[in-house]
């Protein structure tokens, strides 16, 4: 009889570990299903909340409630929370840290994504990149368009047939002149490559 004692008061503290890990999930899973369906009956009552906002708030919602909930639940398993905590700053500080060294790449993948759907350019034409209306900026005709440059053959006399790199961020952070296809006049016709 004592031996069975000792097996369940061994097997006891698990189980109830395991039933509190369950009901933190099935309690984190109702209030998103509650937040989530509450979210969508305000968009219901008041048309003039965009969707647009929305759509963002119920994501942000249910991330902050699930990881909330996994957070409770590694508690229960025996992690401290200050290791937790510890853990989740670094990690926030050093991405933090290296989405800015890496933003400038993104910025050029992400325009030359814009550059590619909606097309404020194409392959042909001639385009100009405008430092100020009163300066001429940086004119050529488009050759390539990769992920982080466009390429322009220069058509100014002095450097026609010079190639010309850039970054695709530029295009959507200064004002851009463009002429369609072959219709500019390109002064000296060079080898275009």
């Amino acid at each position: 009889m004592e031996d069975i004692r000792l097996l369940v008061v061994e097997w006891s503290e698990p189980l109830v570990r395991a039933g509190q890990v369950i009901l933190i999930l099935l309690l984190a899973w109702l209030v998103q299903r509650i937040v989530t369906r509450s979210i969508s009956r305000l968009g219901g009552r008041y048309p003039q909340v965009p969707q647009e906002l929305l759509l963002p708030l119920r994501g942000g919602l249910r991330w902050l409630i699930m990881g909330s909930a996994f957070m409770l639940v590694l508690e229960r398993l025996g992690v401290s929370a200050e290791v937790l905590w510890t853990a989740l700053t670094g990690f926030t500080a050093v991405a933090a840290v290296a989405f800015f060294a890496i933003w400038s790449v993104l910025s050029n993948l992400f325009c030359s994504v814009l550059i590619f759907a909606l097309g404020p350019f194409r392959l042909g034409d001639v385009v100009e990149v405008v430092d100020s209306g009163d300066k001429p900026g940086v004119k050529g005709r488009v050759v390539n368009i990769n992920l982080f440059y466009t390429t322009l053959n220069d058509v100014d006399e002095g450097n026609a047939g010079a190639l010309l790199q850039i970054p695709n961020s530029l295009f959507f952070q200064k004002a851009v002149r463009r002429w369609r296809g072959p219709d500019y006049p390109i002064i000296n016709r060079t080898n275009e490559n």
